[in-house]
């Protein structure tokens, strides 16, 4: 009975796995939503949507949409949203860094998205791992 309700408990990565991209999902949801409202004219610490730079407006736009559906994605723990996750932090590591002359480096972004790569592959190895064990 004792190894029976140990066996319901544990907590595999496949577990952890989910809740981190659900985890993720709410930060992009929630940075979609700020991109949405840049655009309807709420500057929210940064520059209104009407005062922004060309390439400003086009990756505000672009983050607005990619973002939310990266979100989508990851709630539901498809393929595609860990993809559109990727391609949306991959970005942003290129804008901030290659591009720091156009929109400046912002370190903290870039850290973020990288750790939370290199997080999401450990447990996806750990997941393939526990798979096979």
């Amino acid at each position: 009975m004792a190894d029976e309700r140990k066996a319901r408990t544990r907590i595999t990565f496949e577990t952890v796995l989910v809740w981190y991209l659900r985890g993720l999902a709410l930060l992009f949801l929630i940075g979609g939503l700020v991109y949405w409202l840049r655009i309807l004219g709420v500057p929210l610490g940064g520059k209104a949507f009407a005062d922004m730079t060309i390439e400003w407006r086009v990756s505000t736009v672009y983050f607005a949409v990619l973002d939310l559906v990266a979100a989508v994605g990851l709630w539901i723990g498809v393929s595609w949203g860990s993809v559109m996750w990727m391609l949306a932090a991959l970005t942003q590591v290129v804008m901030f860094v290659g591009l720091f002359e156009i929109f400046g480096f912002d370190l903290g972004l870039v850290v973020f998205h990288l750790v939370t790569i290199v997080v999401y592959f450990m447990l996806t190895y750990w997941v393939h791992q526990e798979a096979h064990a």
